[in-house]
């Protein structure tokens, strides 16, 4: 038993690996985790945090950790730039159960597509030399894409006013009355800091596709962006005038994508009662 002992001392315990622990997420700072099965919307701010175990300590009793906090989309992109920072603070021998919290918020793009996306931690302890990472799963509720990657016109429909929420099932209107569309323009490319150079223009037609009116000027979006757009979601509108005559009307939207060299023509029809 003394050999035991001695063979012990000889020989001590292993230190319990650096560990990260307590990860939440939430919606606001210092606010419950969010509900199992919940999902973040796109534009939302979610606030992260968790907590640090089995630090070591200099002979001083200072700890010296660093970390980096990351949030990706299901396919492995970045949505966010990475925060980095270092935790440096004495722990006295009365303050042995502290742990330190690494807290943050994440900006969620609003233009990016449903899944499970994922928040990975990654903390560095300096005095111990050992490294921890945990992977933390978030739902974002999302827009459903159209598959394919050219340009295209998608989720074409006609409402009755800019406020209104859900589209017409008979887009027919009355003389006079305005006429409301959105819709979604996705498979453009992106240059250098994710940019993009996009531009539509919208015509009225009439009964044989001959155009009534065109927009003076293209709607344009030129920017960049750290996470990519996935979409550019667009809007118009037209007020039909008194005396139109009923029957069958269309619109044209021409979209160019200038950095991916693309074009595209959608078109929809609607009717004058």
């Amino acid at each position: 038993m003394r050999a035991l002992a001695l063979l012990a001392l000889a020989f001590p315990l292993a230190a319990a690996p650096l560990e990260i622990v307590r990860p939440l997420v939430a919606n606001s700072d210092g606010g419950a985790a969010l509900p199992t099965g919940s999902e973040v919307i796109p534009g939302e701010t979610i606030f992260f945090s968790c907590r640090v175990h089995n630090y070591q300590k200099t002979p001083d009793e200072k700890i010296h950790l660093s970390y980096s906090v990351e949030a990706f989309d299901p396919k492995g992109v970045l949505l966010v730039e990475p925060v980095k920072n270092e935790v440096t603070e004495e722990v006295s021998p009365q303050d042995k159960d502290w742990m330190p919290r690494i807290a943050t918020e994440i900006a969620v793009p609003p233009l990016i597509g449903a899944g499970t996306y994922q928040i990975v931690v990654k903390v560095n302890d300096v005095v111990a030399k050992s490294q921890s990472i945990l992977k933390v799963p978030f739902a974002v509720r999302g827009h459903n894409l159209p598959p394919g990657g050219m340009l295209t016109v998608s989720n074409l429909r006609f409402f009755r006013s800019e406020d209104d929420t859900q589209p017409v099932e008979k887009p027919a209107y009355r003389a006079g009355d305005a006429v409301w569309t959105r819709f979604d323009i996705t498979g453009f490319r992106y240059g250098p800091k994710n940019k993009i150079d996009v531009s539509y223009v919208v015509s009225v037609l009439d009964q044989s596709g001959k155009a009534l009116w065109t927009q003076p000027e293209p709607t344009t979006d030129q920017t960049d962006s750290f996470y990519p757009k996935l979409w550019i979601p667009a809007s118009m509108s037209i007020t039909t005038q008194k005396n139109t005559h009923p029957g069958e009307y269309g619109i044209a939207i021409q979209v160019k994508d200038a950095i991916g060299n693309q074009s595209y023509e959608a078109k929809a029809a609607f009717t004058v009662e």
